[in-house]
């Protein structure tokens, strides 16, 4: 019972039986009261929260084999001194004791700012407002510009914001820098790197029907340059400019639909970039009885790179800032770049607070000479020749959750069956993911 898995197993346990002793739900919701307290002798205007999370994992795969706890703890602030100006601002704790030495910066930041902004008018259901500072930002189906609540240390951004909204619609014109974590050090942008553009949004089209509509463009200029690149004549930097779309919608009878394609242009230091991606889903709700079944099915595609030379990313779709746990299986083990992906999902809700899900998805590379890309963007395995294979391999999974008043419990595991380019290309990719988590928010 010494890693920590099993005590995460013997937490959600005596967090079960806790639920069984007689305490009266108003017990159980004693720091939200005190919170509702705050908010009403402020007039309302100031607003706490709250979240802290435990998850214990188990990896097992060719390259580690890891046991490890996340914790994270997270404080959030927002004061409205007059109706048309709202500060808000969050610290947050994450560590990963038993990680061992190293542990990444995607796991551990101890004490550090979390958020820092303001909004002005930020009430206002037309015309307009502006928000700047650091924010957790998300848009979409969080494929290309998202935080990821799911990670220990969620990505935040460094910006500006302008907003203008009408009865059904509304457009954004943003400038945001991504804050790298810095251990033992105060986080801080790199604003060499940033995204700007446009992000339109329009509802009720043709109906319900939801329309999103973006421009965007990633600058990237790095001190050491990119492959190809010189700093004397401007070469050594990265240019791209993102153009797509994205609908949903009800398609009757309890089917619901998603579509999303990008196309992008621009140059990798002195290499022209051209590189597209498609994304599409279907999911239809059955009520079984007091039980609803939700099914879902997906497939994604994302372009990849042609050239066997290491590094010439240009033709690799760029996947910009994504939030992608549950995108590529629940593992997260790989990313929108390089890839064609099916998914099925069925979630039955056993009851309003229980849901247990049922996960298989398969992938393959879609150039034989690109690389296979993690999660977080970075190449991980590649056949320079393209002899490889192309079947990445197929992942099973199954995970559930229990809400109870504040709480949220939850535990899952997955498997992934190595296809023939993982059995000929040594990738550092696990094969088993186990977990358990709890959560408590107000």
């Amino acid at each position: 019972m010494g890693n920590p898995l099993h005590r995460g197993l013997v937490s959600l346990f005596l967090f079960g039986l806790a639920g069984g002793v007689p305490v009266t739900a108003q017990e159980w919701d004693i720091p939200n009261q005190w919170a509702n307290q705050l908010s009403a002798a402020s007039g309302h205007r100031l607003q706490l929260s709250m979240e802290s999370r435990g998850r214990y994992e188990r990896w097992r795969g060719p390259a580690r084999d890891l046991d490890t706890a996340l914790f994270r703890h997270r404080l959030s602030l927002s004061f409205k001194p007059v109706p048309w100006l709202k500060l808000a601002g969050a610290v947050r704790d994450s560590r990963a004791p038993g990680y061992g030495p190293g542990a990444p910066a995607s796991v551990r930041d101890q004490a550090d700012l979390h958020e820092a902004w303001f909004e002005l008018f930020p009430d206002r259901k037309r015309g307009f407002s502006f928000s700047a500072g650091r924010m957790a930002m998300s848009y979409g189906e969080t494929r290309l510009m998202a935080t990821s609540q799911w990670g220990n240390v969620p990505k935040t951004f460094d910006h500006a914001r302008a907003t203008w909204r009408t009865s059904h619609a509304r457009l954004d014109l943003f400038f945001a820098s991504p804050i790298r974590v810095r251990q033992d050090m105060f986080n801080r942008p790199v604003l060499g790197e940033h995204l700007w553009g446009a992000y339109s949004t329009f509802a009720e089209v043709g109906g319900k029907h939801t329309l999103d509509l973006y421009a965007l463009r990633k600058q990237v200029n790095r001190p050491a340059g990119f492959l190809g690149g010189s700093r004397l004549d401007g070469t050594d930097r990265l240019r791209i400019d993102t153009f797509g779309g994205r609908a949903t919608g009800p398609l009757g009878k309890n089917w619901k639909y998603g579509l999303e394609a990008a196309a992008q242009t621009g140059k990798i230091a002195r290499n022209s970039h051209r590189a597209f991606a498609w994304a599409s889903w279907l999911s239809r709700r059955w009520m079984l009885g007091a039980r609803n079944l939700d099914l879902h099915g997906e497939y994604k595609y994302a372009s990849g790179a042609g050239s066997p030379v290491p590094g010439s990313a240009a033709g690799t779709f760029d996947s910009l800032y994504p939030s992608t746990h549950d995108k590529f299986g629940h593992m997260d083990l790989f990313g929108w770049k390089n890839i064609h992906y099916v998914k099925g999902l069925a979630t039955l809700w056993v009851t309003k607070t229980v849901a247990v899900n049922f996960m298989y998805n398969s992938s393959w590379l879609a150039s034989l000479k690109d690389s296979l890309y993690s999660a977080s963007g970075s190449a991980i395995g590649r056949s320079p020749a393209g002899t490889a294979g192309r079947h990445v391999g197929q992942e099973t999974d199954l995970f559930g959750t229990f809400r109870f008043h504040h709480f949220l419990f939850g535990a899952g595991g997955g498997y992934l069956f190595r296809g023939e380019f993982l059995r000929n290309v040594p990738a550092p990719v696990a094969r088993t993911y186990l977990y358990v988590f709890h959560t408590y928010t107000f």
